[in-house]
C-alpha cells in the first residue's frame, strides 16, 4: 500500500487543515477536562460533604479514581491503540466520554428531579470519572499518533509546541470559570458544558482526513495480547532514546512531585506569607508555561530537540534550587514565572523525541508507558514528601555555612538535585544516542 507523506501548508501558523482540526478539538477537550474536574472537586467538598468530617476522603477518591486507570489501564489501552484506526479511536472515546457524563446527570439527581441518597450520588462520581479517565487513556496515544501521521516531522516540535498552549490556556481559564458555574447555574451545567466538549470534540475528528498508512489489513493476522504488550515494552527497554527518556521523566517527577505536595507550606513559612495568596503561585506558572510553549517551537528548531530538553531539565533543577533559597514572595512569584518555560520545553520537547524514535506499530504501546511512570513518580514523590515534612525533617531549623535551612526548603533542594540527576542522565544517553528510525 502506497504512504502519502503529510504536508504543511506554508505560512498556517496551525501546520495544516488536519493539525487544525486535531488542535481545536484538543482544546476543547481539555478546557470541559478542567472544568469537570475542578466543578467535581468544589461540589463534593462544598456541596455534597458539606461540613462532614469525611469531606477530605470524599474528594481523595475523585483524584483515587482518575489515577487508578492512568496506572493500570493505560499500559494495556496501547497495544489496542496500535491495532485500531486511530481516527475511530479518538471519535469512540469521545463519545464515551459525552455518554458517561449524561449518565451521571441522570444518576446523580442534577436532572430529572429526585434526589439519590449521598452514597449513590458518590458512587455514580467515582464510576463516571474512573471510565472517563479510562478512555482518556485510549484518546491519548491515539491522538499521538495521528498527529505523527497529519504532520510532516520538521513541524513536529510546532505540534507539541500548539498542544501545550492548548493546555496551559485550559489550566489558567479552565478553573476560575468552573467554581462561578457551579455556584451561579448549578453543577447540571458544568456536566453539559463538558458533555457537549467531547461531542464537538467528536465532529472536528470526523473531518480529520489522515494520509493513507502502510498498516496491515483488518483481516491481517495479529501475534496475541500479551505478546504486543511484552514487544512494547520490550522495545523501550531497549532504545536507548525511549528509555532516556521514560527514566529522566521518573526522576524529574519524583523531584517534581514534592513541590506540588508542599509548596503551599513553603509559601506560608519561609515566603512569610498568606496562603491566600498561594493560588498565585500557579497563575504564575500557568503564565510561564503558556508563554515558553509559544517560544519553545522555536527554540527547538534552533538548537535540535535533545539538546533543548535535557537543558530544560537542568534549568528547572537549577531555579528549583534557587526557589528553596527564597524569602520574598514576590521574587518567588517571579521566579515561578520563569520556571514554567523549561516546563513548557520539556512537554514540546518529549512526544516528537517519542515519535522520531519509536515505529509508528509500537507508538500506541510505547506513548502508552508514561502517564503510568509519571503517576508512579509523583504518587512515590507526594508520599515521601509528606513523610519527611512531617517526620524526619519535621521543625527542622539550622544553619550550614551560614546558609539557614529548614524543613520545606530542605526538601525542595533535595527535589532539585533529583531533577539535576535527571538532566545529567538525559544529557548522556540523548548524547550517545543514534540516529532514530521512524519508520
Amino acid at each position: 500500500m502506497s504512504v502519502e507523506a503529510p504536508r504543511k501548508s506554508r505560512g498556517n501558523p496551525l501546520i495544516n487543515r488536519d493539525m487544525a482540526l486535531l488542535w481545536v478539538a484538543q482544546g476543547l477537550s481539555f478546557l470541559g477536562d478542567q472544568v469537570f474536574d475542578t466543578t467535581l472537586i468544589v461540589w463534593i467538598a462544598a456541596v455534597l460533604a458539606k461540613g462532614q468530617t469525611w469531606a477530605p476522603l470524599a474528594v481523595s477518591g475523585v483524584l483515587i479514581a482518575v489515577g487508578v486507570p492512568t496506572l493500570v489501564i493505560g499500559p494495556l489501552a496501547g497495544v489496542f491503540v496500535d491495532r485500531a484506526d486511530k481516527r475511530r479511536m479518538l471519535i469512540a472515546a469521545d463519545g464515551v466520554r459525552a455518554v458517561l457524563i449524561v449518565f451521571l446527570l441522570a444518576s446523580t439527581g442534577v436532572v430529572g428531579g429526585f434526589h439519590p441518597p449521598i452514597q449513590i450520588q458518590l458512587g455514580s462520581i467515582y464510576a463516571v470519572v474512573f471510565l472517563t479517565a479510562a478512555a482518556t487513556q485510549f484518546f491519548g496515544p491515539a491522538r499521538l499518533a495521528l498527529v505523527r501521521d497529519v504532520v510532516p516531522e520538521e513541524a513536529r516540535a510546532q505540534a507539541q509546541s500548539l498542544t501545550q498552549v492548548n493546555a496551559s490556556v485550559s489550566s489558567i481559564i479552565g478553573p476560575p470559570l468552573a467554581v462561578p458555574t457551579l455556584f451561579l447555574l448549578g453543577i447540571q451545567w458544568a456536566l453539559i458544558a463538558n458533555a457537549l466538549s467531547f461531542l464537538l470534540s467528536l465532529s472536528l475528528i470526523v473531518l480529520v482526513r489522515p494520509p493513507a498508512t502502510a498498516d496491515p489489513e483488518p483481516s491481517a493476522a495479529k501475534p496475541s495480547f500479551v505478546r504486543e504488550l511484552r514487544e512494547g515494552f520490550e522495545f523501550a527497554g531497549r532504545n536507548i532514546v525511549i528509555r532516556t527518556l521514560l527514566v529522566s521523566l521518573f526522576l524529574v517527577m519524583l523531584g517534581g512531585g514534592a513541590l506540588n505536595a508542599l509548596d503551599v507550606f513553603f509559601v506560608i513559612h519561609n515566603l512569610n506569607t498568606s496562603a491566600n495568596l498561594y493560588g498565585f503561585m500557579g497563575a504564575a506558572m500557568g503564565a510561564g508555561i503558556l508563554v515558553g510553549a509559544i517560544l519553545a517551537g522555536g527554540v527547538a528548531r534552533r538548537v535540535g530537540l535533545n539538546r533543548m530538553y535535557w537543558l530544560s531539565l537542568l534549568s528547572f533543577a537549577v531555579f528549583l534550587l534557587i526557589y528553596a533559597r527564597l524569602t520574598s514572595f514576590a521574587v518567588a512569584l517571579v521566579l515561578m514565572f520563569v520556571v514554567g518555560f523549561p516546563q513548557a520545553s520539556v512537554n514540546v520537547a518529549a512526544a516528537p523525541i517519542l515519535m522520531g524514535a519509536t515505529p509508528r506499530a509500537l507508538l500506541g504501546r510505547v506513548f502508552a508507558l508514561v502517564n503510568p511512570i509519571v503517576s508512579i513518580a509523583t504518587i512515590i514523590s507526594t508520599a515521601g514528601a509528606g513523610f519527611l515534612a512531617t517526620s524526619v525533617l519535621a521543625n527542622l531549623h539550622g544553619q550550614i555555612g551560614g546558609i539557614r535551612i529548614g524543613t520545606y526548603d530542605t526538601i525542595f533542594s533535595l527535589a532539585g538535585l533529583l531533577i539535576l540527576v535527571g538532566a545529567a542522565y538525559a544529557w548522556s544517553g540523548l548524547r550517545a544516542a543514534p540516529a532514530p528510525d521512524p519508520n
